[in-house]
């Protein structure tokens, strides 16, 4: 008998992970359309970065709420702390993100400058510790031979 660990899989958790992804890739890019920006003073950038975030925080919306039917589910077993530290993260996301794309709604330099770029790198960091959470889990499956 041998132990094999992968992902927990099902259609729930796979869909979690799609939208997961999202944030991952548009906080990021957001970031990137923000460093571009302050380089360059190109107004399309800090559109760009606009567009970015708002489409990050409707699937980081959705993911939390898989989270929190995860967590729910899951309250009283096993791995429910984790589960909660993980909608924290999530929720602390949407909050940062909602944040960022406040001050991005402000006109030209004001909606930028380092404040724009210190939201937009929590806000990936955020997403990239979310994402290794959630894709770091594993569960133990047993195999017999």
């Amino acid at each position: 008998m041998s132990t094999l660990t992968h992902p927990p899989s099902s259609a729930a958790s796979g869909l979690h992970g799609i939208f997961l992804s999202f944030p991952v890739a548009l906080f990021s890019t957001a970031l990137a359309a923000d460093a571009a920006y302050l380089g360059s003073a190109e107004i399309q950038w800090t559109n760009f970065a606009s567009w970015a975030i708002a489409g990050a925080l409707v699937f980081t919306g959705l993911t939390v709420l898989f989270a929190l039917a995860g967590w729910l589910r899951h309250i009283r077993r096993p791995g429910g702390v984790r589960r909660l530290v993980y909608l924290l993260v999530l929720a602390a996301l949407f909050a940062v993100g909602l944040v960022n794309a406040f001050h991005h709604a402000q006109d030209g330099w004001s909606s930028v400058g380092t404040t724009g770029l210190a939201l937009s790198a929590v806000s990936t960091l955020l997403a990239l510790v979310a994402g290794w959470m959630f894709f770091s889990r594993t569960q133990a499956v047993e195999i017999v031979r």
